[in-house]
């Protein structure tokens, strides 16, 4: 029991699938800390191999993880989802693109379903709440229980601490520098360039999500736009010409022009 407090302990480890939280878990289950359960919010848009990733990590230490979803899937939230009764256009339905001003992703798919299930779990218990930010990462922290910032570890010691365990999430690491929902609007044109090169199944579903939607993928690029300089670009590098600068995107303009995408 807690001191000043009548209801029992009950300790969670906050499991976002990436590498952090991976170590985290990992390391408090060897060091045999308390651990009543692992939690993981499904937001529906993971990588493929991230599913894979939690499969593997509940064989390796012999326990379930529970895994919370949203009421509504991330596509019917996308495509059909009105949050206003007073939508001008019928073609307004759905959230569409989440974007700097409203990451409605993060709030319907993850937060309120987590603090949901915290509430209620709050009614009978003393939370205790580990989550996996990394020490190079502490200026994050808030009020909650940070292993890794404890520990030390950093990002690439976490990364190094899951390699060495044997979880790999099949390269992705090796590609991306983060792990989280593949088609995020707000991911560097860098990130985009290598989901389109390593994982094309997922980058035809997001120039097909992008098709069947009101709201342009980006504020500056829709993704039929973006598969066309990243086509430019290829074609330019091949060529040896520069991929920046005025002739580039004078080049890019006109690409957009001859394929009706401007």
């Amino acid at each position: 029991m807690e001191p000043n407090n009548l209801k029992p302990v009950y300790t969670i480890a906050s499991l976002s699938g990436g590498k952090d939280s991976t170590a985290m878990l990992l390391r408090l289950l060897e060091e045999a800390r308390p651990i009543d359960e692992i939690l993981f919010c499904d937001t529906g848009w993971e990588f493929p191999q991230m599913y894979d990733h939690l499969t593997r990590l509940e064989r390796y230490i012999g326990r379930p993880i529970t895994r919370l979803k949203a009421p509504l899937t991330a596509e019917q939230y996308f495509y059909e989802y009105t949050a206003k009764s007073t939508a001008r256009l019928v073609t307004d339905r759905g959230l569409s693109w989440p974007s700097h001003s409203c990451r409605w992703c993060t709030g319907r798919l993850k937060t309120h379903v987590i603090n949901k299930h915290l509430r209620d779990l709050r009614r009978q218990y003393h939370l205790v709440q580990y989550v996996g930010i990394a020490a190079d990462e502490a200026h994050r922290c808030k009020d909650l229980h940070y292993p890794l910032v404890e520990w030390g570890m950093t990002e690439a010691d976490c990364l190094n601490y899951c390699y060495a365990r044997g979880f790999d999430w099949g390269g992705l690491y090796d590609i991306f520098r983060r792990v989280s929902c593949w088609c995020c609007p707000l991911q560097p044109l860098s990130e985009l360039r290598k989901l389109r090169k390593h994982c094309p199944d997922l980058w035809q579903r997001l120039l097909e999500m992008d098709a069947h939607t009101w709201q342009p993928f980006r504020a500056d690029y829709t993704a039929r736009q973006l598969e066309a300089r990243f086509a430019l670009e290829e074609e330019r590098t091949a060529q040896g010409l520069p991929i920046t600068g005025r002739a580039f995107f004078t080049a890019l303009r006109q690409r957009f022009e001859k394929e009706g995408c401007s």
